[in-house]
């Protein structure tokens, strides 16, 4: 941990609502908290039920439910989600769904400055941090931008009982991602240090127990607790090279995002774990083991999760390139990523078996 006395943290102006039955609940009440009186309520397509409801609970305030949400946020996507938005001359948005439906609210909120509402029904964390994404021409490109913040997050942990437990599983793993490259990013402090802590903690605790009760809403909130704090700890620090692996395996190649962030997470960490010790122990500490990149390949093993970039579909053929859009970038990181580290940790990912690197 960095020294109490040298550090600065960032509070973002969110509001959080946290309880059983809140997405039709409280969102209406967040929304008119806020000022809004003409919302569109965006998600995509195997979240449209649920929506719904969110939307049927706006009553007049709700202006169209839009249902294009998809992966990566393309951004013919989002130029087709704008101009909704302000053909229904909205002034808010209210993102129903996991990452891609909430990337697509930011994405609206960017362009348009609209106000956005986050009601998460996954664990990706994207609903806490002013981080924005958009893929065109076989790139992903992310930025950080205040306006795309939400305003108000409404957690309902019923709106994940129907998580398919291998969703869960990845997306709960995908939280974990944020809470271990908080520990070691430059601006980290003892408020995100003990945040992604607990945030690893409870996750690391909640997902064996969803897989073995799926129906838990005692599991599920659980988990949802701890995506919550994973989450602000990625909103309030810099991203590093796990982020920036598992972008352009998204963004280039279309690999599924969360199952991608649960393979590449544990190679990532073995590669900055020399130069990062303190942040590998604390995730050891976490996880009550004694060592944290085994301990998180275990961890999704163990629970049915994808173990290899191959299973998830990408081509030998293409590790070399990744590795090169990945070098090419800049970025912060505890050990400095050449073409050559890059690609050793795509190959390990690539391969699934133990993350270890030579000299570890």
């Amino acid at each position: 941990m960095k020294d109490v006395l040298d550090f600065f943290h960032e509070s973002w102006p969110v509001r959080v609502v946290f309880r059983p039955g809140a997405a039709t609940t409280a969102t209406p009440r967040e929304a008119a908290a806020l000022g809004l009186r003409r919302l569109l309520v965006v998600c995509g397509s195997r979240g449209a039920a649920t929506a719904r409801a969110v939307a049927d609970s706006l009553g007049p305030a709700c202006v169209g439910l839009h249902t294009g949400a998809r992966m990566h946020v393309p951004a013919d996507v989002a130029t087709r989600a704008v101009e909704v938005a302000r053909a229904a001359g909205a002034d808010g948005c209210v993102a129903v769904g996991g990452g891609s439906s909430i990337g697509l609210g930011k994405a609206i909120a960017l362009r348009t400055g609209l106000t956005p509402i986050a009601v998460p029904s996954t664990y990706s964390g994207s609903e806490m941090t002013p981080v924005w994404g958009l893929t065109e021409h076989g790139a992903k490109r992310t930025g950080r931008d205040p306006v795309v913040l939400p305003r108000s997050v409404v957690y309902d942990p019923e709106l994940t009982l129907s998580l398919p437990v291998p969703l869960t599983v990845t997306s709960g793993i995908n939280a974990v991602a944020h809470a271990v490259e908080a520990l070691y990013a430059p601006d980290a402090s003892p408020l995100t240090t003990l945040m992604a802590e607990e945030g690893l903690r409870a996750m690391a605790g909640a997902l064996p127990a969803v897989a073995d009760q799926p129906d838990s809403l005692e599991a599920r909130g659980r988990a949802l607790y701890g995506a919550w704090l994973c989450g602000s700890c990625l909103g309030a620090t810099t991203m590093g090279l796990h982020h920036k692996l598992c972008h352009v395996l998204g963004g280039t190649f279309d690999l599924p995002h969360a199952e991608t962030h649960t393979v590449v997470l544990p190679y990532a960490l073995a590669y900055n774990a020399p130069a990062a010790p303190e942040a590998a122990a604390t995730v050891a500490r976490a996880l009550d083991a004694a060592d944290a990149p085994h301990a998180l390949r275990a961890l999704a093993a163990r629970l049915g999760a994808p173990r290899s970039l191959a299973e998830l579909g990408l081509r030998e053929a293409d590790l070399a390139e990744a590795a090169a859009r990945t070098a090419g970038q800049s970025y912060a990181n505890p050990r400095a990523v050449t073409a050559e580290g890059a690609l050793a940790v795509l190959r390990a990912a690539y391969e699934g078996g133990p993350p270890e690197f030579p000299g570890d």
